[in-house]
């Protein structure tokens, strides 16, 4: 029998407390459809290219 203790606790962090938080976006149909087209192309999840795209928006935009 395997002694669960051998190499120590398994330690979890509870969903949620990894920095990221769920939102809910209305997204235009085609701008969907256009993210869905590049997450499959580059492998990305939806996700994944979402959060890429908005990381480089927000360090990238300048206010006039």
């Amino acid at each position: 029998m395997h002694d669960m203790n051998e190499s120590g606790p398994l330690r979890i962090k509870k969903r949620g407390e990894d920095g990221n938080k769920v939102i809910t976006v209305r997204i235009r149909e085609d701008i969907l459809q256009a993210l869905d087209r590049i997450a499959e192309e580059t492998n990305y999840s939806r996700n994944g290219l979402i959060n890429l795209i908005l990381d480089h928006g927000v360090h990238t935009l300048e206010i006039e």
